[in-house]
């Protein structure tokens, strides 16, 4: 005979057992996917192409003389990156193999003069500052490897955002070089910020210290060269105190 207990009441749920508890749905995914933030990481800090790869670094050590001329020439060559990764990786499987390397870098020309005349029409004082840098982002070999290596293999949305992040860590180089070497040898910062904005901003530049006299070795290419190798080695002392 069965006990009350086991009895089922008419009309009556049955009773939940940890085995039939409907699973919780699982959580969605976050808006980047894994593989979108490992192309961001990468381009920002473990395979940066200033510090890690080293990858042009002549307009680099050229230009980071000041925080302004490192910042607009980093932006240009980030836009150049970024349409010229997109633009081959719409048209890559139309490219025969035999000729790709001379087809991206007809893209690539294409892109750089692009932008080059934008910065003549509108920013024509700092266009004449950058000088020959402009165009030589055309044969950048950072431009060209990303092109290449990631570019002509992947989708347009994975190779735009490689190239992008790749562009922005090259700037962040650049930037904090120029930062550096302008404070060290002008003392101040944002120097020469007239050419991109106007005359508006000449009120914008930071004297970093009163009656100081520069130290013309920081602006100068050693300058470049001391300021670049600290960078690496403070970007490998990190790396290293992080692997434990």
């Amino acid at each position: 005979m069965s006990s009350p207990e086991a009895a089922t009441l008419p009309n009556s749920a049955p009773l939940s057992t940890p085995g039939s508890a409907p699973e919780l749905a699982a959580p969605r995914a976050g808006f980047l996917s894994q593989e979108s933030r490992d192309i961001i990481v990468k381009g920002l800090w473990t395979q940066n192409p200033g510090v890690v790869q080293l990858l042009g670094l002549c307009p680099l050590l050229a230009i980071s003389n000041n925080v302004v001329n490192a910042l607009s020439l980093g932006l240009a060559t980030t836009l150049v990156m970024a349409m010229s990764s997109g633009s081959v990786a719409l048209v890559r499987n139309f490219i025969p193999h035999e000729i790709r390397i001379p087809a991206f870098v007809l893209i690539i020309a294409v892109l750089v003069t692009m932008v080059e005349l934008a910065m003549h029409a509108w920013v024509p004082a700092l266009y004449i500052v950058l000088g020959v840098f402009l165009p030589l982002i055309t044969t950048n070999c950072i431009v060209l490897a990303r092109v290449e290596a990631f570019a002509s293999k992947r989708s347009t949305s994975h190779s735009v955002l490689d190239a992008t992040m790749m562009g922005l860590g090259l700037t962040a180089v650049l930037v904090v070089l120029g930062g550096v070497r302008e404070a060290i040898g002008k003392g101040t910062l944002f120097s020469g910020i007239d050419l991109a904005l106007g005359p508006v901003a000449k009120g914008w530049v930071i004297p970093l210290a009163h009656d100081y006299n520069g130290f013309l070795l920081a602006i100068l290419p050693p300058g470049a060269f001391i300021g670049l190798g600290l960078l690496i080695a403070l970007r490998n002392r990190l790396m290293m105190r992080d692997n434990g």
